[in-house]
């Protein structure tokens, strides 16, 4: 069964639409008092002298359809269970209680269940002397041979530009030939890389690890076609293109940039650069997001939408409305770079060749990098899962100036010091201070005619004088100290390995860390899992032991 945060799935459509009740700042909403089985979210600040807006259909697609429900959008929300229509009586009840003499429009996201409750509604509303019309929303484009497009993302513009024209007082007419007009300039795309999780049922795997699916519907109904990337340049580029193709010539348009529930901040941020980067920017003007505005519970994908403009979209995008869900339109604008002065280096470097110490680097920051994902995975048990990427950052950096020919290789005072100064830059967090304090002190001691052991000790007890942490505090050290121990008595590079190895065996029987994010983990949680960055030092002392 799929985990979800609730107390009874009976109840939890109702218990979330009075959270959203509780929670918008205007304090402009209620709902309809008609049983548990009604749920009608309506303006309490309505006066029916207007056109009013209905919307709605299945829960799980938050902040639609109630949180679009306030002055300047809808006038009500009709919500079903979850991904289910809601009744035919719902619908009607929500005409019956908001529509005034100026008639009402129905909203509907292109889908059997909604077409027929909101459509024979519509027809019992008629009867009893309402004035009612209805739209239908289709602006899905991932199946093109779909005689029945499905509604997703783009009913929000319509939400919004129509909502400007009733809070304007337009009759009913003009009002759904907006809508209307809206639907036809609206196309939107979606993917994901996985369905959602309804609550109560098993999860449909169907999408392979590290594949994505074009077209997924938003209750997780199958898409187009199964691409085997989840690369951001290569979905970005397809999706962009499809969108392309809709706009006619010569229109600008406008990009609503939707999370389907389960993207982080950092991936929208990505995905909004790669659509910006794309071909299809330069007839973008104006952007809403990255937000989520119509979500398929905690779907992991995403939907653009893009919409043919006309000057009175615009003026019906900007107007302040106050409800919930909805984010501003802003323009767009390419990225900047302002001029700033860098941190100027007080070292000298000048390029030299050695190739025992260049075979030495190689190993090492060839172990780290090969070694990235097995350390993140190790860290993501007792840490916050980037130890592998911060290394390989660092490794990556030196590496690249190893086959640059841009290190002072022959000179190894300079080499540790300029070590310590990129690692400083590159290497997030603590790691790369600790490190590059390691590095800078020892590049000192050889500097002042120390042997290399000697110098690396002495940096590893600045490191720990600045860091805090001590053998036995379940970090690095305790594989490092040893393996520099063994080197300082003259023993043999395997002799350090060993040693390295023995300190990083221990950190996993250690009944608690005293330093770095083991600190905050119980016992439980540490117990028989290694310290990552005593088991990249184990690492590396072993790739330097091999003839």
């Amino acid at each position: 069964m799929s985990q979800f945060f609730m107390h009874k799935k009976v109840d939890l459509v109702n218990e979330a639409i009075e959270g959203i009740l509780l929670s918008t700042s205007w304090h402009n909403l209620s709902r309809l008092d008609l049983g548990d089985e009604i749920r009608v979210v309506v303006r309490s600040d309505w006066d029916k002298s207007k056109v009013a807006l209905i919307s709605g259909g299945g829960s799980g697609h938050e902040p639609a359809h109630a949180g679009f429900v306030g002055k300047g959008m809808l006038t009500a929300a009709v919500c079903g269970d979850i991904f289910a229509s809601p009744s035919v009586d719902a619908v009607l009840s929500a005409i019956i209680n908001v529509t005034g003499d100026a008639g009402c429009l129905l909203i509907v996201k292109n889908y059997t269940g909604d077409r027929l409750n909101f459509g024979l509604a519509a027809e019992k509303a008629k009867k009893l002397g309402y004035k009612v019309e209805l739209v239908m929303v289709q602006d899905d484009i991932a199946l093109p041979d779909n005689p029945q497009p499905r509604g997703i993302a783009g009913t929000v513009l319509v939400h919004k530009i129509a909502g400007y024209a009733a809070e304007q007082g337009k009759p009913l007419s003009a009002v759904k030939a907006l809508a209307q007009q809206t639907i036809e300039a609206t196309s939107s795309i979606g993917l994901a890389f996985g369905t959602c999780h309804i609550p109560g049922e098993k999860r449909d795997d169907r999408v392979r690890e590290g594949h994505s699916e074009l077209g997924m519907g938003i209750h997780g109904e199958p898409g187009v076609v199964t691409l085997d990337t989840q690369n951001s340049r290569k979905i970005s580029s397809i999706m962009t293109d499809k969108l392309a193709q809709m706009l006619p010539d010569g229109k600008q348009s406008l990009l609503l940039i939707n999370n389907l529930g389960g993207f982080s901040q950092l991936e929208l941020a990505l995905l909004t650069r790669e659509v910006l980067q794309s071909p299809l920017a330069a007839r973008i003007t104006h952007l809403i997001g990255p937000a989520t505005l119509v979500s398929a519970l905690d779907m992991k994908g995403f939907s653009l939408s893009l919409l043919a403009l006309e000057p009175h979209f615009l003026e019906a995008l900007s107007a302040p409305v106050q409800v919930m869900g909805w984010v501003p339109m802003y323009d767009f604008a390419p990225v900047s770079l302002q001029t700033a002065t860098a941190p100027l280096s007080e070292l000298e470097v000048t390029p030299s060749q050695d190739k025992a110490v260049a075979e030495v680097v190689k190993r090492i920051t060839q172990t780290l990098i090969e070694l990235e994902s097995d350390l993140n995975a190790l860290d993501a048990k007792v840490g916050d899962g980037d130890t592998g990427s911060t290394f390989a950052a660092g490794a990556k950096k030196i590496q690249r100036g190893l086959r640059e020919h841009q290190l002072p290789l022959a000179e190894l005072s300079v080499l540790l010091a300029l070590v310590g100064e990129q690692l400083s830059t590159v290497m997030g967090g603590s790691s790369g201070v600790l490190m590059s304090i390691l590095f800078t002190a020892a590049g000192q001691r050889v500097d002042e005619g120390y042997e290399l052991p000697e110098a690396l000790m002495y940096g590893l007890e600045r490191m720990k004088h600045y860091g805090g942490a001590q053998p036995g505090h379940r970090t690095m050290i305790d594989a490092l100290e040893p393996a520099l121990w063994a080197l300082v008595a003259g023993q043999t590079m395997q002799d350090a390995a060993d040693a390295a190895k023995k300190g990083a065996d221990a950190t996993a029987q250690m009944s608690s860390a005293k330093a770095g994010r083991s600190a905050y983990l119980n016992q439980q949680s540490l117990h028989g899992v290694k310290d990552p960055g005593a088991f990249a030092v184990e690492q590396v002392f072993a790739a330097l032991a091999k003839p």
